[in-house]
């Protein structure tokens, strides 16, 4: 289960590297943050229906608690890589 901190303002980013296959990566925040878990669940679709992201783009997102750890939620993508 996933908790979201209700405190936290909408983050920004940039994405580390996302794996299509594996449906999951890392995004790099511009807070100084560690870099956080992303998984394709979370990712706003696109126009054609798909959820991924590309090496290099710009997101915004909020930052919630998982299991294990702190992970990336409501993933939108701002800029395109």
């Amino acid at each position: 289960m996933v908790t979201i901190d209700q405190e936290k303002k909408r983050c920004y980013g940039q994405v580390k590297w996302f794996s299509d296959g594996k449906g999951f990566g890392f995004i790099t925040p511009d807070e100084g943050h560690e870099d956080l878990f992303v998984h394709f669940s979370e990712i706003a679709s696109q126009d054609n229906g798909f959820r991924t992201l590309k090496e290099g783009s710009r997101v915004s997102f909020e930052i919630g608690e998982s299991p294990k750890g702190k992970q990336a939620l409501k993933i939108e993508i701002e800029e395109t890589a």
